[in-house]
């Protein structure tokens, strides 16, 4: 007959009340916890290259309804959100370099500086900061 699996790091004393865990550490050897994802670097590219992708898909879609509601969006602010999202997609296939990130960051300092160019631009240039600066969070939460 054949025990029942125990957990290795019990979160409770069965005799007593729980016992209190540091956050971000194993219960028994004070070692940093682990992500639980199998290729936790992997994980964190994904997550970069999918948030790349969904901006320059967002962007690309954005042109006609900002011509048609926002006013008047010229030829030099439709090349230049038609070249962000170029850089967008180019660079989600690179997060496998680690200057990718940064060239992210950058990516989405230009959007921001699109606001010049149209107001709409600078609210997609906020929603999609906020959104690269959790993934940012993210990254470094599971990177360490």
């Amino acid at each position: 007959m054949t025990s029942p699996e125990r957990d290795p790091h019990p979160t409770e004393d069965p005799t007593g009340p729980p016992v209190e865990q540091p956050v971000g550490e194993e219960p028994t050897t004070g070692q940093p916890r682990r992500s639980g994802l199998r290729n936790p670097e992997r994980a964190v590219r994904g997550l970069g290259a999918g948030t790349l992708s969904l901006e320059a898909l967002v962007l690309l879609l954005a042109i006609q309804p900002i011509r048609v509601v926002g006013g008047d969006l010229g030829g030099a602010a439709i090349g230049a959100v038609v070249a962000l999202a170029v850089a967008a997609v180019v660079l989600a296939g690179m997060m496998r370099r680690q200057w990718a990130w940064n060239a992210g960051t950058v990516l989405q300092g230009l959007l921001l500086l699109g606001g010049l160019l149209h107001w709409s631009l600078l609210g997609l240039g906020i929603i999609f900061a906020l959104v690269w600066a959790y993934a940012l969070h993210v990254r470094r939460v599971i990177l360490g």
